[in-house]
């Protein structure tokens, strides 16, 4: 059903094309409301299916859910992506920061220094193409992270970004705020 918020249709596992149904079914068997993402993600059977291996692998990397969520929160507010900083600022919580660290995470930032150092390399990637000064990465280095842990934080950077351009190029609306959803 389109929505006046809404560019794309917002799917369910009954009005997916064939081959998303599978994927939001899984989805769905978690128990929690589908996020409106990936009903208008469905849409499209490959960007879904390529979403939802990218995703299912980064949480078991070395990088804290913690971190993976300030690193969410940073990338959602860059693109100014309301259905983005809604579910994050939810998860960031569940997963222990406090509200003071979830504003500074929207602003590529941390009380903690070791996070802040990567959080600021990243905002540098983002702004620059990819193209962060040398000075950042060593920083992050100092701070302790390791090259697998900087590379992890950049795929979850290119991930959150790209939820971020379909929530913002869509028009999604924040989850639960559309009733057919």
């Amino acid at each position: 059903m389109k929505t006046p918020m809404s560019r794309f249709q917002i799917h369910d596992d009954l009005t997916a094309p064939e081959g998303s149904a599978t994927v939001l079914r899984g989805a769905l068997s978690a128990g929690a409301q589908l996020p409106n993402f990936l009903g208008v993600l469905a849409g499209s059977p490959a960007a879904l299916r390529a979403y939802a291996r990218f995703s299912s692998e980064l949480p078991h990397g070395r990088l804290t859910l913690p971190t993976l969520e300030r690193i969410a929160l940073a990338v959602a507010e860059y693109y100014q992506s309301a259905p983005g900083i809604a579910m994050h600022s939810r998860a960031a919580r569940g997963v222990g920061l406090a509200l003071d660290e979830v504003a500074l995470a929207r602003q590529f930032n941390s009380k903690d220094e070791r996070e802040a150092a990567l959080l600021r390399y990243l905002q540098a990637l983002l702004e620059d193409r990819g193209r962060a000064p040398m000075h950042l990465h060593e920083e992050a280095r100092e701070a302790g992270w390791q090259d697998e842990e900087i590379l992890e934080a950049i795929a979850a950077v290119t991930l959150e970004g790209f939820a971020a351009m379909i929530n913002v190029a869509g028009g999604v609306p924040v989850d639960g705020s559309n009733e057919a959803s």
